[in-house]
């Protein structure tokens, strides 16, 4: 089932999208890797899907809404788990994020902002849970921040563009404010690279 659910997630992105770029990142392979994006549409997490399968290519995990889970039971085929907000259950959720990270094989891909916003929003807020997960995993992960941008340009369809970058610091000792004020750092850079593009 787990290869039916891939090839339809690469065949539904190749139909929607004219094109999907990313730039690329050093893997370490000897880790784990904490992906970080930003949330504005159902698409996010099956873009950053394929750009795993053609750069990362590692086992993808992704925590999603259990109200997403319900609408969308494919995705469990493809690593989802749901996390119940405002409830006692989110610390377990968090923790097997983190317990996940355990293993180099693994990628966990996190939205921290926790619901949909508009893509070309100027802020990017994190909700608290992300910090637990880094604090729980210790380190023992690779740090990668994404940023996409989906724009049509002169197409028919609209082209998803993704800027990555690895992290120096896992900011595991750090606070989710610092945490926060290098992915926006990394949004904005991102963005104004996205607004130059010149088709």
């Amino acid at each position: 089932m787990n290869r039916i659910v891939h090839y339809y997630i690469k065949w539904a992105v190749g139909k929607t999208f004219h094109e999907l770029l990313f730039n690329e990142v050093v893997i370490d392979k000897s880790k784990s890797a904490l992906l970080i994006g930003n949330h504005f549409s159902f698409w996010d997490g099956l873009i950053l899907y394929c750009v795993n399968e053609k750069l990362l290519k590692k086992k993808l995990h992704v925590m999603i809404l259990e109200e997403t889970a319900r609408k969308e039971r494919f995705l469990r085929y493809v690593g989802a788990f749901s996390v119940k907000k405002d409830s006692k259950s989110i610390l377990q959720s968090l923790d097997y994020a983190a317990e996940l990270l355990a293993d180099p094989a693994n990628l966990v891909l996190m939205f921290p902002q926790g619901r949909l916003y508009a893509n070309f929003v100027t802020n990017i807020k994190f909700e608290k849970g992300i910090m637990r997960i880094i604090e729980k995993a210790a380190g023992n992960f690779q740090l990668i921040f994404a940023s996409t941008f989906i724009q049509y340009f002169k197409h028919k369809k609209p082209t998803a563009t993704v800027y990555l970058k690895s992290e120096p610091e896992n900011y595991a000792d750090k606070s989710i404010n610092k945490l926060q004020e290098a992915y926006q750092r990394h949004y904005e850079a991102s963005k104004l690279l996205q607004t130059e593009i010149d088709i």
